[in-house]
């Protein structure tokens, strides 16, 4: 029945598609967050639909989509450069049976960015296809909380409807993206259009929000975490009352950790004594080799070039015995270890050009963001929209960027479709603005004299 659940789903969609051609773009974001695939048990396992959505998404765009005001970002040239680069890397990797497979999906991530934006021709469009990316990952978001809510999970636990940990169902991954999409989701209970933001939908929106906080909790990621207070911090500079906001956050503290796990406790105290954690020493070592590989592989070592390392490292823990407290220091060795971090895995991965460009993509989108929230902040009621969701893309931009420093998520579809969702609000306003600068220069149509 699940099967046929999924494939009724997309039969309609890709239905619909032949009559409005971008829902094949949203299709795709389906597809590809979602990977219905993979919960299927027969149906859908043997056919490519997200090339299939892919070639639709395109195809219906050349064929069917005004191109008349399509406008290419310097950011999307950027991304092309990045795949072309990990294409030349690609050839000349160090595992080359395995880059070949990790670049089978990266480089349709990167060329989907780079084409996403050419669609978001419309205010209705991008909203249409954040909406996708934050219902998609809400699908495995509220299954997650309310899994967590049952009592069930914990560090690499909770099962979110896959027994694999790809995508967006490994644990931190989905914990980061849960945090990232929150700012999203409040931009919708207050300026979306496409759901009017009423009781019903503010209702949804809170408690989604709620469901998306869950989920460090239930997959007890400190990453998680982490990304929890830095969105708590920068929402300080959004909200109108900053002390009735600091006493909301101060009480739901104190409410929310008496009703925390126990391994969810237990695991955040492994953030004060990281050294006593074989997880955390592990990644550090991982990081050292990786710095010392770069300085003599400057153009990296290709997709998967961690598979050679060599670590070893001591696990550090204090051992009380009765009144007196002794150091116990364990020698650990270990290889073929990930790297746990986006930025060190573009440095392995794709040397110093590789990060270089890779770290201005993302900034040059933070950037972007400040100056559009700047330049509307003060806007009138038709363009109020506008700023807050330029916070909102910021927001969850920044928070993705510090769980990376974690996760080794530098190739992640999701957040390549929110880069592409700000390169197309940039453009669409930046279109907007030059169509409002000429149309005062257009002399009025003379009007005939009555006869």
């Amino acid at each position: 029945m699940r099967d046929l659940a999924f494939i009724g789903f997309l039969v309609a969609l890709f239905g619909m598609g032949f009559r409005k051609p971008f829902l094949f773009v949203l299709a795709y974001v389906y597809i590809d967050i979602v990977s219905p695939q993979r919960l299927t048990y027969l149906l859908l396992n043997s056919v490519p639909i997200s090339l299939i959505a892919g070639a639709l998404a395109i195809g219906g765009w050349a064929l069917a989509d005004d191109k008349s005001d399509a406008r290419f970002a310097p950011r999307q040239g950027m991304i092309l450069l990045l795949m072309a680069y990990c294409f030349a890397t690609t050839l000349g990797a160090d595992f080359p049976l395995e880059a070949k497979d990790k670049w089978e999906w990266v480089w349709k991530a990167l060329a989907f960015a780079a084409f996403l934006p050419l669609t978001l021709r419309t205010k209705l469009r991008i909203e249409s296809l954040l909406a996708f990316m934050v219902l998609s990952a809400s699908s495995i978001i509220i299954v997650g909380g309310i899994k967590t809510l049952a009592g069930g999970g914990g560090y690499g636990q909770l099962n979110l409807m896959v027994e694999n940990n790809a995508g967006l169902y490994e644990g931190s991954t989905i914990s980061t993206v849960a945090v990232a999409i929150i700012p999203i989701i409040l931009w919708f209970s207050r300026h979306g259009t496409i759901f009017a933001p009423d009781w019903r939908v503010r209702t949804f929106c809170y408690a989604l929000v709620f469901a998306c906080l869950l989920i460090p909790v239930g997959t007890s990621t400190r990453t998680g975490l982490v990304c929890i207070a830095l969105l708590a911090v920068m929402m300080l500079r959004d909200v109108k009352r900053r002390m009735l906001y600091l006493s909301a956050l101060g009480l739901a503290g104190l409410c929310a950790v008496p009703l925390l796990p126990s391994a969810f406790t237990e695991r955040m105290d492994t953030i004060g004594s990281y050294q006593a954690d074989a997880s955390a020493s592990t990644r550090i070592a991982v990081w050292q080799w990786t710095w010392d590989y770069a300085k003599t592989h400057p153009f990296g070592g290709g997709f998967e070039a961690y598979r050679q390392n060599r670590i070893r490292y001591d696990t550090v823990a204090v051992v009380k015995d009765g009144a007196g407290a002794s150091v116990e220091r364990n020698l650990q060795v270990d290889q073929g270890r990930a790297y746990h971090s986006a930025y060190f895995e573009m440095l392995g991965e794709q040397g110093y050009f590789g990060l270089a460009l890779w770290l201005l993509i993302n900034i040059a989108g933070i950037v972007r963001m400040e100056v559009i929230r700047r330049r509307y902040r003060d806007a009138g009621e038709t363009e109020r929209w506008i700023a807050p969701l330029a916070s909102a893309l910021q927001q969850g931009h920044i928070v993705y960027l510090l769980g990376a420093a974690f996760i080794a998520i530098a190739f992640q579809p999701f957040v390549y479709m929110l880069i592409g969702a700000q390169i197309g609000l940039d453009t669409y306003l930046a279109r907007k603005r030059r169509e409002a600068e000429v149309r005062p220069l257009r002399r009025p149509r003379a009007t005939p004299l009555p006869t």
